[in-house]
């Protein structure tokens, strides 16, 4: 097979389109393993407003790139720790009154 051009003939270069014709399609992107991706997690409701806004911040982190993603866990860590700081601060009962007297 001879991938040459007889003698004589000129390759046609590609005739541009017509006016009004639809213009071609964009070739798609190619799949790139790397590039940001939904983990599509299921997150089931906790029952505290505060806890589920925090673990659903989590999605934002679906569409950053890796090194993005420190940012978002830590901002969750450090509200899901000060939620748990929060339940130790909260008053308990009264303390049962003293029946030891001082002499």
């Amino acid at each position: 097979m001879n991938d040459s051009v007889p003698e004589g003939e000129v390759p046609q270069a590609p005739t541009p389109a017509e006016p009004g014709a639809p213009a071609p399609a964009p070739p798609e992107p190619a799949y790139d393993p790397a590039a940001p991706a939904p983990l599509n997690v299921p997150r089931v409701p906790s029952g505290d407003a505060d806890v589920d806004a925090r673990l659903d911040r989590l999605a934002d982190a679906d569409h950053l790139a890796t090194d993005g993603h420190v940012e978002v866990y830590e901002d969750v860590h450090r509200g899901l720790r000060d939620a748990l700081t929060e339940l130790d601060a909260r008053p308990g009962p009264p303390a049962p009154p003293s029946t030891y007297t001082r002499s």
